[in-house]
């Protein structure tokens, strides 16, 4: 019964967090923000009063496919929000633009994020690849592998959480002194971000369960040996 309560959780906790920004993107992105400025428009307002001249911005296919490109120094929006006028639109921008300025003063958990992206893409790929050959050759050993790999993994997802905040409290900080939205939009604007942050933090909180389950796992098999 328990085993079944765990996955129903691990399974039930990402879809209510993708529920809850969904749901709070669709409401706000139906209102229109005071100023009237598009997504496009408060990134680059932000930018330039930063002193990111050099940063781009660019309009991206999907929905809520916005990000930063550290590679290329560019906010990518999606279409909505680099045309639209919305409050979720200039939240979403502003959250972007959030990275952009963690990147231009070297922000320490954001190096730190970057640093880990290669041993994490190998930890997501291969691990359960190692652990599940590990349980069928009743090898520890690789099974021992695959759970340092996906830790690495898990890091990266514990690492993010930061990252993401820091840029969501930058965003209010920005549009707020910006005078982007007025002071009344402010709480539908937290909403937005808050809800966004949610899904990284619903990842990090699986990712580290799952992990300790397989901890737990592999002491049981040390311990039959």
């Amino acid at each position: 019964m328990g085993f079944i309560i765990y996955f129903a959780l691990i399974i039930i906790i990402p879809l209510w967090a993708q529920m809850k920004v969904k749901s709070a993107y669709k409401k706000y992105s139906k209102v229109a923000a005071s100023s009237g400025m598009t997504g496009a428009q408060v990134a680059r307002k932000i930018l330039d009063d930063n002193g990111l001249y050099n940063v781009g911005i660019e309009e991206t296919p999907g929905t809520l496919s916005d990000h930063y490109d550290p590679r290329s120094k560019t906010v990518r929006l999606s279409t909505n929000n680099y045309h639209g006028n919305s409050i979720a639109g200039a939240a979403v921008a502003a959250h972007e633009v959030g990275h952009a300025m963690q990147d231009a003063q070297d922000y320490a958990f954001l190096r730190f994020r970057h640093a880990l992206v290669p041993v994490a893409n190998i930890g997501s790929n291969f691990s359960w690849i190692l652990i599940l050959v590990g349980f069928f050759a009743s090898m520890s050993g690789l099974v021992l592998l695959g759970i340092v790999f996906m830790a690495a993994a898990v890091v990266f997802q514990i690492v993010t959480l930061p990252v993401e905040f820091d840029a969501s409290n930058r965003a209010m900080n920005e549009i707020v002194s910006a005078g982007i939205i007025r002071n009344d939009e402010e709480r539908e604007t937290r909403k937005v971000l808050n809800a966004a942050a949610l899904t990284y933090v619903a990842a990090a909180l699986v990712a580290v369960l799952e992990l300790v389950r397989l901890v737990l796992i592999y002491t049981g098999m040390q311990s039959e040996d």
